[in-house]
């Protein structure tokens, strides 16, 4: 029993998710309670153990991680193994045009994820190609593990890769959760494309990484 009189609930739900996501909003001060997520099966219990102090990792601690997340084992994986061509000096110079062809093009995608890196920000283009890769997915038992894999690596209050969002679009997932889709990140990956371009884009553009690349790539054209 909650100090305001309210039963705290468990609820049925993916066994790792359910346990992120009562702790997600028990640590947001939020009283968990049926109105929340209407139409589903509640438990009540007299006491609910709160999360250990060592659960509550948040986005400092990203540089001790080494291993790979669900999400990015699929991602990763196929990004080390793909051979990509190397790209011209055309597309090169098109990524400073505008963020939309430089996160349309592969390699380009690659660079300014290196870049991210570089500062501790590469979750949120992690991110991205988690919820395009949830897109192109048809079948529901599939969308719902991905849709699971994704909550917990970078939604999660507990998740040391947590992006960046808003309570409004939190709270929208947590209730879309109950019956995932391949819809249920749209405006979270909608915010965070749009904080890589507003914050981390400028500074790709004025990098040695991307200037360099840039000047490596001019010269053996200029040259010929």
């Amino acid at each position: 029993m909650t100090g305001n009189g309210m039963l705290k609930h468990d609820y049925t739900f993916w066994p790792r998710s359910r346990e992120l996501l009562r702790f997600d909003l028990k640590l947001r001060n939020k009283p968990i309670a049926p109105s929340h997520f209407p139409g589903l099966c509640w438990r009540s219990h007299s006491s609910l153990c709160s999360p250990p102090c060592s659960l509550t990792v948040r986005n400092e601690d990203r540089g001790k991680r080494t291993k790979p997340d669900s999400c990015d084992i699929k991602i990763e994986g196929t990004a080390n193994c793909e051979e990509r061509p190397k790209p011209t000096v055309e597309e090169v110079r098109a990524w400073g045009q505008s963020f939309d062809k430089l996160m349309h093009c592969p390699t380009g995608r690659e660079a300014f994820r290196a870049f991210l890196r570089t500062e501790f920000s590469e979750e949120n283009m992690l991110f991205w190609l988690a919820c395009e890769d949830l897109k192109k997915e048809t079948k529901k038992s599939v969308i719902e593990e991905k849709a699971r894999a994704i909550y917990e690596d970078y939604i999660s209050i507990l998740s040391p890769k947590e992006v960046s969002l808003d309570s409004r679009v939190r709270e929208a997932i947590n209730r879309s959760m109950l019956e995932p889709s391949s819809c249920t990140f749209d405006d979270a990956q909608l915010q965070i494309y749009t904080l890589m371009q507003r914050d981390s884009y400028p500074r790709f553009m004025n990098s040695a990484a991307y200037t360099n690349l840039l000047r490596d790539l001019s010269e053996p054209a200029s040259e010929s």
